[in-house]
């Protein structure tokens, strides 16, 4: 081998090796970022500045819209440039690489390497960047998943109200951050007290959100002396004129005035599952429904039940995810729940609710639950429950 040619060979290594650590910092630079711009306008400025290049541009793969675009390029679709796509792992495009060379000339050998390389690298980085964005999105959603977590639980009553010769306790739980069942005891002016448990068609936050908007109305027209009855029709009628969206999340209410006093309850049950009453002789009376769920028609008409509600009597109202509670194909149903409710034999309502939720678990092998569930006891409490109560 001559001196010229051994001469040839070192020139050639080394402008090999120069190549390859311009890669290594090119990539370098790619991957310094984790913004999905940032990736494309790194690699754009490099291949422009690197192979003296009259221009690069990156375009949506769909659209063909550019995304990035550095230096001149043709007139789009880019006649005469030369295409890179960039895959991802699972071979999907992620976006397409356009470059200008001068009159329109090949690449290269070199220049050919040096932009395949990069791209795989750059096609690398930008799929990162893509899940890193997701990442922070996700954590955005779920940061504010949590904070309507928390306002909706902060719009259910903090407690239940002293009302003497009574007990009463409500209890609501998720099956996701947010869910679409509501829960009401308020105290009127009369000295009656409106007592509500409501659901939403469907679950999660659009659920959640007219849930909120039904508490809103109720709130609104709870202190107005009208009927039980007009209540639950006006309710409805708002709920009917909010439009198409709100008509398809309707919803199922029961709304129940007790009278202290007298021992009275009237009950408006509109398409919500049927409320339990069970009274001292441990005979068991299903509140069925009166009228379709509200916002499902317009100018709806529903009827009001007045109940003696003697002491020593119990009620339960409850939303449908404490009887669709399912273990395999088996569902946990009315008659279960109703079994468990008489069965629960104590002076106060709090521990009746546990009992029904620890029976509910148990059932469903602790599984996730898959409904939203609330429930509203109330018990009338007799002379020796009095006693035992205070």
């Amino acid at each position: 081998m001559d001196t010229a040619e051994s001469f040839l060979r070192q020139d050639r290594f080394e402008q090999q090796v120069a190549r390859l650590q311009a890669l290594l910092e090119a990539t370098r630079h790619v991957h310094s970022t984790i913004r999905v711009h940032d990736v494309l306008l790194k690699t754009a400025d490099i291949l422009v500045r690197e192979l003296e290049l009259p221009g690069a541009v990156f375009v949506d793969p769909v659209s063909q819209q550019p995304l990035v675009a550095r230096g001149e390029l043709p007139a789009a679709p880019y006649t005469g440039c030369h295409r890179f796509p960039l895959l991802s792992r699972e071979n999907q495009k992620l976006a397409e690489l356009v470059v200008a060379t001068a009159d329109c000339a090949e690449l290269t050998l070199y220049e050919q390497d040096f932009v395949e390389g990069l791209v795989l690298q750059t096609a690398v980085a930008l799929e990162n960047a893509h899940l890193h964005e997701r990442d922070i999105e996700w954590a955005r959603v779920q940061q504010d998943l949590h904070a309507a977590r928390s306002l909706q639980r902060s719009l259910l009553p903090k407690s239940m109200p002293d009302i003497p010769g009574y007990s009463l306790a409500g209890r609501s739980t998720t099956c996701y951050e947010v869910g679409g069942d509501y829960l009401d005891v308020l105290p009127l002016p009369d000295g009656t007290h409106l007592m509500v448990v409501a659901d939403v068609a469907g679950k999660g936050l659009a659920s959640a959100i007219v849930a909120t908007s039904f508490r809103t109305a109720l709130r609104s027209l709870a202190g107005q002396p009208l009927p039980l009855a007009d209540l639950a029709a006006r309710i409805g009628q708002q709920h009917w004129e909010e439009g198409p969206e709100a008509r398809r999340r309707y919803m199922t209410a029961l709304f129940l005035r007790l009278q202290p006093a007298t021992g009275k309850l009237q009950i408006v049950n509109a398409g919500h599952n049927p409320a339990a009453l069970l009274l001292p002789d441990h005979s068991v009376r299903m509140i069925e429904a009166s009228g379709p769920p509200l916002g499902m028609l317009p100018d709806l008409v529903y009827s009001d039940e007045t109940l003696d509600f003697p002491p020593g009597s119990r009620l339960l109202l409850y939303t449908d995810g404490l009887t669709e509670v399912f273990r395999d194909d088996e569902e946990f149903g009315t008659e279960r729940l109703i079994n468990t409710f008489r069965a629960a034999h104590s002076a106060d309502a709090e521990p009746i609710l546990d009992v029904l939720w620890d029976t509910l678990g148990t059932f469903a092998l602790h599984a996730p639950q898959t409904d939203d569930m609330t429930a509203l006891a109330i018990c009338h409490l007799d002379s020796s429950q009095q006693e035992i109560h205070s």
